[in-house]
């Protein structure tokens, strides 16, 4: 029997993919991320560029935000592998494309993508399709979460050590969950090898966030729940901090967007910024 469950790429992995192929295309350089494959994989209509959720300055804050994090979390995965942690975990990993465009890096990793069903057989499908193949190091986890299933389970069964320390992401997927879920998935993390490491974002509230970007925002909000995906939590960063402590992480550190401005924006010549509305929890064990 035919599965019923539409078989694609979720929208907003489709619209991550795509911001970062305009970086590339619009964005003066240096570029922080080097990514058109993700346009490769989803192979958009011709007037792709012309989509409202595209608009080259509108979004602009959105797509610097999406290469900042990109790129932050694949500095950390390489600053630990050069101290021999070589497990990397990708939760809801979408389009991601670092094991595609880094080859000579990533070939030295385990890399551990964890997503649901569909859209992970669909890429999967894409990457044979257009011959980057699935090498022997690159493994896929698929997890039927509304079906109960349990991602760490599914991940040891896939071939990760638990024993040995590993870098796990996690971006764009805390606003969708409950802040329950969100600890549980935390105290999951927290108990893995020492010298793992976690980075994951948050969304901040609105009253932390820029007030010239609060109706986008807002606007954003409304949208995600009229199509069915609701943001349920914000935190404010000595919450989160707090929260993972009670988890079992040894160490904790909140990273802004300020704190990634510094890091890769300063000089710029197009003024792009990052969105202030989205940072990171680095937590390690």
């Amino acid at each position: 029997m035919q599965d019923k469950k539409v078989i694609g790429p979720e929208s907003s992995a489709v619209r991550v993919a795509l911001w970062r192929a305009m970086h590339v295309q619009i964005d003066s350089p240096p570029h922080l991320l080097e990514d058109e494959i993700g346009l490769k994989l989803t192979a958009p209509d011709e007037g792709w560029r012309q989509r409202p959720d595209m608009h080259p300055a509108g979004t602009a804050p959105y797509r610097a935000s999406i290469v900042a994090r990109a790129r932050f979390i694949e500095d950390l995965v390489l600053e630990n592998c050069d101290r021999g942690v070589n497990q990397y975990v990708i939760l809801g990993a979408g389009l991601d494309t670092f094991a595609q465009r880094r080859p000579s890096i990533t070939s030295q990793l385990r890399i551990f993508e964890v997503d649901q069903p569909g859209p992970q057989a669909w890429k999967k499908q894409r990457l044979v399709d257009l011959g980057f193949g699935i090498p022997d190091w690159l493994h896929f986890v698929p997890v039927d979460f509304e079906a109960g299933e349990s991602w760490w389970n599914l991940l040891e069964k896939a071939g990760f050590d638990q024993s040995r320390p590993a870098v796990v992401a996690s971006t764009g997927v805390t606003m969708y969950l409950t802040q329950e879920a969100i600890f549980a998935m935390l105290r999951q993390i927290a108990s893995l090898a020492p010298g793992s490491t976690l980075a994951m974002t948050f969304i901040l509230p609105l009253d932390l966030i820029d007030s010239e970007e609060r109706p986008q925002h807002e606007a954003v909000y409304k949208a995600a729940s009229a199509a069915g995906t609701p943001f349920l939590s914000f935190f404010r960063p000595p919450d989160i901090l707090d929260l993972a402590r009670k988890a079992g992480f040894s160490q904790v550190q909140y990273v802004s967007a300020e704190d990634l401005t510094r890091k890769y924006f300063v000089g710029r010549s197009d003024g792009l910024k990052l969105s202030s509305g989205e940072a990171f929890l680095i937590a390690s064990v």
